[in-house]
């Protein structure tokens, strides 16, 4: 008897079987006396579009709208119905007596392999492998600490929730406004809030009206100090012939020293990085796509086995890693080896480790793999380096600096002066060649004290206005995806909602795709801006879809379900989640027909929406 490995990708696969010793070659699959190891592709199985369903839906009529089925039935996807294939006759095999699930560990890779099993028949026992590294020794611990696939039911349900909800909402509202603007329009949970806060960032941006502002400075020989109104901390002057007249007050004048304080600063090392902290930060140093830096990583995940599982949300380590992060660190090539040694022996870095703040997968790190990064692209180095530097300044002291700020008062006017000196180096000696590390302390302060006095040997004035909001960016988009729970008004809900935000950060790199090819927004240099078609569905567009409230309140429900343990339990939830689904499907509809305002969308925009089904929200794994 034999147990059957299926993987999520044929690379995978080879890994696993190479592990476990297996070497034949089969159709679809690898072969040996213990094991068969085979693969999904992907996804092989997916949802019905909805003229599977039901042969009314084939006809794209608001009269067969909303579509609410009772059950979405599952389909083996064209494409691949020859792997698919292949699965289901290993999975029903006489020989195969047990089945591996090890697609990957989270959501989607539950969804993928679960949908396969149901659509196969399959009945035979389940182990989840539940890895978070490619390395060999990561998928031997992984094989022998293997847990029963019934373990992960809640996670399945909350995936299959999150599937069955987007093709309610995504198919009904992509019909209904289609029908009713005959325009070709795709809506989604999760695309069409985001493409609302682009929509409203352009809008800031045209309607931004500057004013204009003027800066007096004071230079007192050995230190310069910039004019502040006391009561309301601003250094802006509305005026020019105010600034003028303040610059005459002070000119030639003596100034009395009223505050100088001297403080150490400490600043600790960046946490860990999650994906989307290192989307975001390689969109800031290399202009990286959200998708581009998911897949660099994943390359480096997946086919080097240089990094941990990238799709994560955490920036903390298990306790239990302790060991094997130093190990780790010993293994990293130069030039991270030379600062390697310089905190030699490795301790553990109390910051980083964190089991209370760790769901699916820790954040991510180098593998104890010898990395040989000649044979890494430009682009891959570039994502290897961030995680191993970050990984090894966050075992570096804190970067200590001597913060000065003087308060200067010159016949009633005050101006403030600040300054900092780096004493201690600490973990920026990792960043030295980075601009923003690179710049020079500031000139050191005088040793003034409260009292001593100094002449103003000349001011100058500078004009300035006001700047508008900058256009968002993948680095900027993603934050502001992340945080949308944080900016809701209720103060109740926001508190509630602290932790949700639209997508998770396996899925943000494919909605900003996605706005991208449905031509609901466009890339100007580094910057995302949107189209008019995209500007017209968020105005017609019903308030509830286009809030991160409606999608943060989901996902929150979603990762509660993914925790719960009792069967009982996890079908009440099930049952209220997708009521709630269907009783807000039938809403859009009726706002569709009902309410939604006149409006007239680009003519590029108009395919023949009656023979073309949308694509619901992005919602699945890139």
């Amino acid at each position: 008897m034999k147990t059957l490995v299926v993987a999520e990708k044929p690379s995978v696969g080879r890994d696993i079987a190479r592990v476990l010793g297996v070497t034949g070659r089969g159709t679809g699959c690898l072969t040996g006396k213990d094991y068969t190891v085979t693969w999904a592709v992907g996804h092989l199985v997916s949802l019905k579009e909805p003229g599977e369903v039901d042969e009314r839906y084939r006809k794209w009529s608001m009269a067969c709208l909303p579509m609410l089925p009772e059950k979405i039935p599952l389909k083996v996807l064209p494409a691949t119905k020859d792997q698919f294939e292949v699965v289901k006759k290993l999975m029903n095999d006489a020989e195969t007596e047990k089945i591996v699930c090890a697609t990957d560990s989270g959501r989607e890779g539950e969804l993928i392999f679960r949908y396969i099993y149901e659509m196969a028949g399959c009945k035979k026992p389940v182990m989840r492998l539940w890895i978070s590294s490619m390395t060999d020794a990561a998928i031997r611990a992984g094989f022998a600490t293997m847990k029963p696939g019934s373990e992960y039911n809640a996670l399945y349900l909350s995936a299959r929730c999150r599937s069955e909800a987007d093709w309610l909402v995504g198919m009904n509202a992509s019909r209904a406004f289609s029908l009713k603007y005959n325009a070709h329009l795709s809506i989604g949970r999760v695309q069409t809030p985001t493409l609302a806060l682009i929509v409203k960032r352009d809008r800031e941006i045209e309607t931004f009206v500057p004013d204009d502002y003027w800066e007096l400075t004071a230079d007192f020989g050995d230190y310069k100090g910039v004019w502040i109104d006391p009561e309301k901390k601003d250094t802006h002057i509305p005026s020019r012939e105010q600034a003028e007249a303040l610059k005459k007050k002070v000119s030639g004048k003596t100034g009395v020293v009223t505050e100088c304080t001297r403080e150490e600063k400490r600043t600790p090392p960046e946490r860990l990085y999650d994906l989307t902290t290192l989307q975001r930060e390689a969109n800031r140093k290399y202009g990286y796509s959200a998708d581009k830096t998911l897949k660099l990583a994943q390359s480096l995940y997946e086919t080097h086995k240089l990094l941990t599982y990238p799709r994560t949300d955490s920036r903390y380590l298990p306790n239990d890693m302790v060991p094997k992060i130093a190990r780790t660190m010993q293994l990293l090539p130069e030039p991270y080896a030379s600062f390697v040694k310089a905190v030699a022996p490795i301790k553990k870095a109390e910051r980083i480790y964190d089991d209370t703040k760790i769901s699916d997968h820790h954040a991510i790190v180098p593998t104890d793999r010898a990395a040989k990064l000649d044979g890494l692209t430009a682009d891959e180095r570039n994502i290897y380096d961030m995680v191993a530097r970050r990984l090894v300044a966050a075992h570096y002291p804190d970067q200590r600096a001597m913060a000065t700020r003087i308060l200067t008062d010159v016949e009633g006017e005050r101006f403030k002066t600040n300054g900092s000196v780096t004493i201690e180096e600490g973990w920026r000696a990792l960043y030295r060649d980075e601009k923003k590390d690179a710049k020079a302390d500031a000139k050191e302060l005088p040793p003034l004290q409260p009292g001593d006095t100094r002449e103003v040997v000349k001011t100058s004035v500078k004009a300035s206005k006001t700047k508008p909001p900058l256009p968002y960016t993948d680095d900027t988009l993603l934050k502001s995806m992340e945080d949308a729970g944080k900016t809701i008004e209720d103060e109740e809900l926001r508190e509630k909602m602290k932790d949700a935000g639209l997508g998770t950060p396996a899925t943000r790199a494919a909605i900003l795709t996605r706005l991208i090819d449905v031509g609901y927004a466009e890339r100007k240099g580094k910057t995302l801006r949107s189209t008019e078609k995209g500007r017209t569905l968020v105005k017609v567009a019903p308030g509830e879809m286009t809030s991160a409230v409606t999608t943060g309140k989901w996902e929150r429900a979603l990762s509660k379900m993914a925790r719960l343990t009792g069967e009982e339990e996890m079908n009440t939830r099930e049952a209220r989640f997708m009521d709630s689904i269907r009783r807000f499907s039938t809403y859009l509809v009726d706002f569709a027909v009902h309410k939604a305002p006149g409006a007239r969308f680009p003519e590029e925009a108009r395919p023949a929406a009656k023979k073309t089904t949308p694509q619901r929200s992005s919602g699945k794994k890139t």
